[in-house]
């Protein structure tokens, strides 16, 4: 009966823990990507509001720059 025994049904869990024993289950490994991907981007809220800083500060450059026809660094205008 060992061959066929996925025939007579009714101990699906069994089967299944019989068969995939010691093997991670699909969602246990999703688990534990997204907590190591959430772990990798620990420090990066720093980088990205540093960076968006960066962002409006050219732009606010860029744009005194077109208003006033100089730049601002150079203390013309």
């Amino acid at each position: 009966m060992g061959r066929l025994s996925w025939l007579f049904g009714g101990n699906d869990h069994q089967l299944a823990a019989d068969r995939y024993a010691g093997r991670e289950s699909a969602s246990d490994r999703a688990a534990r990507r997204g907590r190591a991907s959430r772990s990798k981007t620990f420090g990066k809220p720093d980088r990205t509001s540093r960076d968006a800083a960066r962002r409006g500060q050219a732009w606010d450059d860029a744009d005194r720059q077109r208003r006033s026809g100089t730049s601002w660094w150079r203390g013309q205008g």
